[in-house]
């Protein structure tokens, strides 16, 4: 079964087929986007001794000419030296603007080679083939790319679609656990910002969609590319609704960029623990209810799930630097914090001007061991 989700666009729509034994179909599905039989593969070394081989054994069967280049893997990559590498390394092999660039990896490489594909020649075409849960129902859907910096999380980047996203779930079987539970922290987030009902299923599936149950996978997937592609359609941008996705993401980036990128912390941890502060944060304001930060967090628990800033390993995030990184934050306007704040589960709003001693006080509270 394939799954079709398209992200409509004035200029530059595309589709995101989503089901399973992709790698035997990619010729049939790159003909469809492809002038040229030139296309170039970048990833990382974990990705490539799982998958590399079979893609380019596929492709070239189908008439290919590949040439591939693989990455160090994890965040630590996603930065100024990463990006001069795979731009040099993209003009050293003379490609066109009618040749692509397949991002073949999570959602590290899917940023990294997404920006550069924007970039080079001001711009040559992408095809996103992510490997892990994470990019396969975020990063690699809307057309964000970018790289961190030493002063935070994606600060540097560009909005740039890719040409066709291919989202086949048998790849997750290689994910480890804790990858495969830092893509569900994303999962989750959809119900909370956007969806009650899907918060619902949630509780009810959440166990079959970890245990990689495949029609259970295809659901979520679909599900959550199809609440992104909705977002997206609306408000390429993020001058509005599109913000609602950072749910968790102010808290979250800012224990990122804490811990060094490293890690200590993955990007799904992150967001799982900035959306139960989220809650909090909504509750100290006098918006949610008194129960809904505890069920957030009793689901979440229910499936070993991060929850608080205490149980980063290693020595526990000074708050100050976290506010200091949370003020380079994005979304800020006009030096003010911008949070994205529950209404209830599966309602969010964007908020200004939140009192900065709220967002302290959560955060000592959830930096002590409770």
């Amino acid at each position: 079964m394939i799954s079709s989700v398209n992200v409509d666009l004035k200029e530059s729509s595309y589709s995101i087929k989503i089901g399973s034994g992709f790698i035997k179909q990619l010729p049939i599905f790159l003909g469809a986007v492809l002038k040229r039989k030139k296309i170039a593969i970048i990833t990382d070394t974990n990705v490539e001794k799982l998958y590399l081989d079979s893609v380019t054994s596929v492709l070239v069967k189908g008439g290919y000419d590949v040439i591939s280049l693989s990455l160090k893997p994890g965040e630590i990559s996603k930065d100024w030296l990463n990006l001069k590498t795979v731009i040099d390394w993209i003009l050293e092999n003379k490609l066109e603007r009618d040749d692509f660039v397949l991002a073949l990896g999570g959602g590290v490489i899917g940023d990294l080679v997404g920006f550069a594909a924007s970039i080079v020649r001001r711009g040559i075409r992408c095809i996103q083939m992510p490997t892990t849960l994470l990019a396969q129902v975020d990063s690699s859907v809307g057309g964000k790319t970018g790289i961190n910096s030493k002063f935070g999380k994606n600060l540097i980047g560009s909005f740039y679609h890719p040409k066709l996203v291919l989202i086949d779930v048998d790849l997750l079987s290689t994910q480890t656990h804790r990858e495969l539970m830092s893509g569900f922290g994303e999962v989750v987030k959809y119900g909370l910002l956007g969806n009650y009902k899907f918060f619902e299923w949630l509780e009810v599936n959440g166990k079959k969609v970890i245990n990689c149950d495949k029609a259970s996978l295809i659901e979520v997937v679909s599900k959550c590319c199809q609440m992104k592609a909705d977002i997206v359609a609306r408000d390429e941008k993020e001058h509005g609704d599109r913000a609602l996705l950072n749910l968790g993401h102010t808290f979250g980036h800012s224990l990122e960029t804490a811990t060094k990128y490293s890690d200590r912390l993955l990007h799904g941890e992150g967001v799982s623990i900035g959306c139960c502060l989220a809650f909090d944060l909504s509750y100290k304001l006098g918006i949610c209810s008194q129960e809904e930060p505890g069920r957030v967090r009793s689901f979440m628990k229910s499936l070993n799930m991060m929850t608080d800033i205490w149980q980063i390993s290693g020595e526990t995030p000074i708050r100050n630097d976290l506010m200091y990184f949370m003020k380079q934050d994005k979304k800020v306007r006009d030096g003010s914090l911008r949070f994205i704040i529950p209404n209830s589960i599966g309602s969010t709003f964007v908020a200004d001007g939140v009192d900065l001693a709220l967002v302290r006080e959560i955060i000592d509270i959830s930096s002590e061991k409770s």
